[in-house]
């Protein structure tokens, strides 16, 4: 197994600092002597939801990009049954489980993610969660040791998952057999939406803060109420309406700036001078937090990952 010394850390912002070290596994054992070297190490999907400060990160990444640890099977003995790995990019297995005629991911369509960071996060949106489709999960802990967890011993919730201190090596889907036409016609009408509704061309993490949940009401600028808890009962409310009521689409820290077409995307300009940096988005990401809070009395927190050196 080949360990890179200084390695970039490839992310969808364009923006950040550098790996210390960085190791690629071509099977689940050098994965495994990963944890036993480093219990403490970083695991390295798609970059799409992460960010890293610029003075980078000590310690060891791990990317499952090779080819063993990236892979998926469609049974063709168990019908709906999928076997993929932790590192097999989410848009392409959407794409070939439609195709095969096996839906249930589709609504998952545009979401750039590793099977294992979607599964970690939980990743979803207005057309369901990847929670919805896991029927085991596959997972090293800290100490190397082999985890099987079931869909029932799984914390799956609205963005989270409990999997965080575990290593995700595979996972096993349970898809419903259906018309491939019908998926393919339910994925392009997924995707059109979201170009139509984000800036999918940006380079940018997708939704940059979690939903938040409001026990009561929350009241606009001019009196107005702009979301309602029933009975002061817990009510998740959108992030980006939010951000778009207090004013923020447009909002600029250097090269990062709130996207004028969807309010909780941050977006990079890469041809910013003289230079664009992760801190433009670290500090714009507390920026827009202190907006809300100080108009509606909401706090938003990140759904991007940040990583910083010494955390």
């Amino acid at each position: 197994m080949r360990i890179e010394r200084d390695a970039p850390i490839s992310t969808w912002f364009g923006v950040g600092g550098r790996a210390d070290r960085l190791a690629r596994p071509e099977s689940a054992d050098e994965l495994r002597a990963c944890v036993l070297e480093e219990p403490r190490l970083r695991m390295l999907g798609d970059g799409a939801n992460l960010l890293v400060d610029d003075d980078g990160v000590e310690g060891l990444v791990v990317s499952l990009s090779s080819a063993a640890m990236s892979g998926w099977e469609i049974s063709t003995r168990d019908a709906g049954l999928v076997r993929a790995m932790a590192g097999a990019n989410l848009p392409r297995l959407i794409l070939d489980c439609v195709r095969a005629g096996l839906g249930g991911l589709e609504g998952l369509g545009g979401i750039p993610a590793t099977l294992g960071g979607a599964l970690v996060m939980n990743a979803g949106g207005s057309f369901g969660q990847i929670s919805d489709s896991v029927e085991r999960v596959h997972a090293l802990d800290r100490a190397g040791n082999a985890v099987v967890l079931e869909r029932a011993d799984i914390d799956f919730s609205y963005r989270h998952s409990g999997l965080n201190e575990l290593i995700v090596v595979s996972a096993d889907l349970r898809l419903t057999p259906g018309d491939a036409g019908a998926l393919r016609a339910r994925l392009k009408d997924v995707m059109q939406y979201k170009k139509e509704s984000q800036p999918m061309g940006a380079r940018s993490a997708g939704c940059a803060f979690r939903n938040p949940t409001i026990t009561g009401d929350v009241i606009g600028p001019r009196g107005e109420v702009i979301a309602r808890a029933e009975g002061g009962a817990g009510k998740r409310v959108s992030a980006g309406m939010l951000i778009d009521k207090a004013g923020c689409k447009g909002l600029a820290v250097r090269s990062a700036s709130v996207s004028e077409r969807h309010a909780n995307f941050l977006v990079v300009d890469s041809s910013f001078k003289p230079g664009a940096r992760a801190r433009d988005v670290i500090e714009l990401m507390a920026l827009v937090q202190q907006r809300v809070l100080d108009a509606f009395g909401v706090r938003i927190e990140p759904e991007v990952v940040v990583w910083r050196r010494g955390e």
